[in-house]
């Protein structure tokens, strides 16, 4: 037998008995703790704030960057494509500085990339509150 399968046949043996020595308990224990990979979004601020002004050179620039890049995965409408849908409606839910830092961090293993090297921080609150039909 060619010794890498010998070691993997070994830690495979290790791996069954460590499955054994878990119980049902320390299976839920570790489920749940959240996966270090996707941290919590930061904590609700007041609309105070997160109000940043935004010029309005800027804010036709965000929404040119909506339509062509977060529309290029979640539709040019934002009606959900590869991305989910992006309307009010579907968001009405999600706290505006979730959404930002959604838009800012991405999202760990999905698609969705993290646009802090592009956009400041209070670019993704404005964007977040264009996105919920919030801003003027």
């Amino acid at each position: 037998m060619p010794t890498g399968l010998k070691i993997f046949l070994s830690w495979m043996a290790g791996m069954a008995g460590l499955l054994t020595i878990l119980s049902g308990v320390s299976l839920a224990a570790l489920a749940a703790v959240p996966p270090a990979l996707d941290p919590a979004p930061p904590p609700a601020r007041t609309p105070a704030e997160t109000q940043v002004p935004i010029s309005p050179a800027r804010a036709a620039a965000l929404r040119q960057f909506l339509t062509q890049d977060c529309g290029s995965c979640h539709g040019l409408t934002l009606g959900g494509g590869l991305g989910p849908p992006l309307r009010p409606e579907q968001i009405a839910n999600k706290p505006v500085p979730y959404l930002a830092y959604t838009i800012l961090q991405g999202r760990p293993g999905t698609a969705m990339p993290p646009w802090s090297r592009f956009l400041t921080e209070a670019e993704g609150e404005w964007l977040a509150r264009e996105l919920r039909g919030e801003n003027p």
